[in-house]
C-alpha cells in the first residue's frame, strides 16, 4: 500500500513540476519575490500532496524565533523534504547547492531563476569565498539564505559534519543564523522512494550572533546545538 501512495505522491509531483516550471519561465524578468513566491508553489502543493496521498504532516516549534530579516538558516540535511517544506515555512529565500543539480531538465531551469549559490564542491576555497561574496550579495539584496553545512544528505539519527560556510557568511557579513532542527529522514529517508505516514517535527532554534567566536568555533555551536535536538527526539 504504501509503495502505491509514494507513486501516486511521486506522478502529482512530476506533473505539478513540469507545469509550474514551465509556466515560472514567464516570469524570468520578473522581481525575484515576484518569482520566488511562483515557483514556490510546487513545492507547496508537494507539501499538501504529501498530506492528502501519505498523510505526512508536520510539526514546527519555534517559530517565534524567526524575527528579523533577512538571515542565515542552517539546517541538518535529511531528506528531499526539507528543501520543499521550507518554501513553505521560511520567508523568501535561496540556497546554497552543488551546480550538478542546476544540468536536471526542468526542476534545474527553475532553481536558476531562484538565485541560488552554486559552488563547485572539487574546489573548497573558491566554492568558500563564492559562498561569502553572493552570500553577502543576497542577504543585502533582503534575501534569506539556506545552508546544508553537511554538504549531502545524511542517514537518519545521524548528524554529519558541519562546513564553516554560513558561519563564514554571518562572520563577513554581520547577518544572524538561525539554527534549524528536523527528523524528516525518519519518514521519507535519504534516496527512499517509499515514504511513511506521520508527522515530521522541524525545531527552529534562538538566533545565533556571537562576534567573538572564529567561524569555526560558530560552526561547532550551531552543530552541538543540532546533536541537543536530535538526542531529545530519540
Amino acid at each position: 500500500m504504501l509503495l502505491l501512495r509514494s507513486l501516486l505522491y511521486f506522478i502529482g509531483s512530476i506533473i505539478s513540476l513540469i507545469l509550474i516550471s514551465l509556466c515560472g519561465l514567464l516570469f524570468v524578468f520578473s522581481s525575484y519575490p515576484t518569482r520566488q513566491k511562483f515557483l514556490s508553489q510546487w513545492a507547496i502543493f508537494c507539501i499538501w500532496w504529501l498530506k492528502i496521498t501519505l498523510n505526512i504532516t508536520t510539526n514546527i516549534i519555534g517559530r517565534e524565533n524567526l524575527k528579523k530579516l533577512p538571515y542565515i538558516i542552517i539546517s541538518n540535511h535529511q531528506s528531499t523534504w526539507e528543501t520543499l517544506a521550507f518554501q513553505t515555512i521560511f520567508p523568501v529565500h535561496t540556497w546554497v547547492l552543488k551546480r550538478e543539480l542546476l544540468w536536471l531538465p526542468i526542476f534545474g531551469w527553475s532553481l536558476a531563476l531562484l538565485k541560488p549559490i552554486i559552488i563547485n564542491r572539487g574546489d573548497k576555497l573558491k566554492a568558500i569565498k563564492k559562498v561569502i561574496k553572493q552570500g553577502t550579495d543576497r542577504l543585502n539584496k533582503g534575501i534569506s539564505i539556506v545552508i546544508f553545512p553537511e554538504g549531502t544528505r545524511q542517514p537518519f539519527k545521524h548528524i554529519g559534519e558541519y562546513q564553516n560556510g554560513g558561519s563564514a557568511i554571518a562572520k563577513k557579513s554581520g547577518y544572524e543564523i538561525v539554527p534549524v532542527y528536523h527528523n524528516a529522514g525518519n519518514l521519507w529517508p535519504k534516496g527512499g522512494f517509499i515514504k511513511k505516514p506521520g508527522v515530521i517535527t522541524v525545531v527552529i532554534g534562538e538566533v545565533i550572533s556571537d562576534s567573538s567566536l572564529t567561524s569555526s568555533e560558530l560552526t561547532k555551536k550551531i552543530r552541538n546545538w543540532t546533536l541537543k535536538q536530535e538526542k531529545a527526539f530519540e
